[in-house]
């Protein structure tokens, strides 16, 4: 999957990995795509809630062994 930033927020816990995404996409362009790698299971969650809260668009979701990878496109 293309993404336009990489957001590491592996060891973070909630709600710190929601408030880095925030940050990181209100720095970037409407359609950009940002890649959240998280080790709190969480957010698997909590990403969902963001993205319907917010408007962005949570495009994949993946699980890497303890590792969650979320790409979300900016609104």
């Amino acid at each position: 999957m293309n993404f336009d930033q990489e957001l590491d927020a592996t060891g973070l816990k909630c709600p710190l990995p929601i408030l880095k995404t925030k940050k990181a996409l209100a720095a970037m362009h409407s359609g950009q795509v940002l890649k959240v790698v998280s080790t709190d299971p969480n957010t698997v969650t909590d990403f969902g809630r963001f993205a319907e809260q917010t408007g962005n668009q949570l495009v994949l979701q993946q699980q890497n062994d303890a590792h969650y990878v979320f790409y979300i496109a900016r609104r």
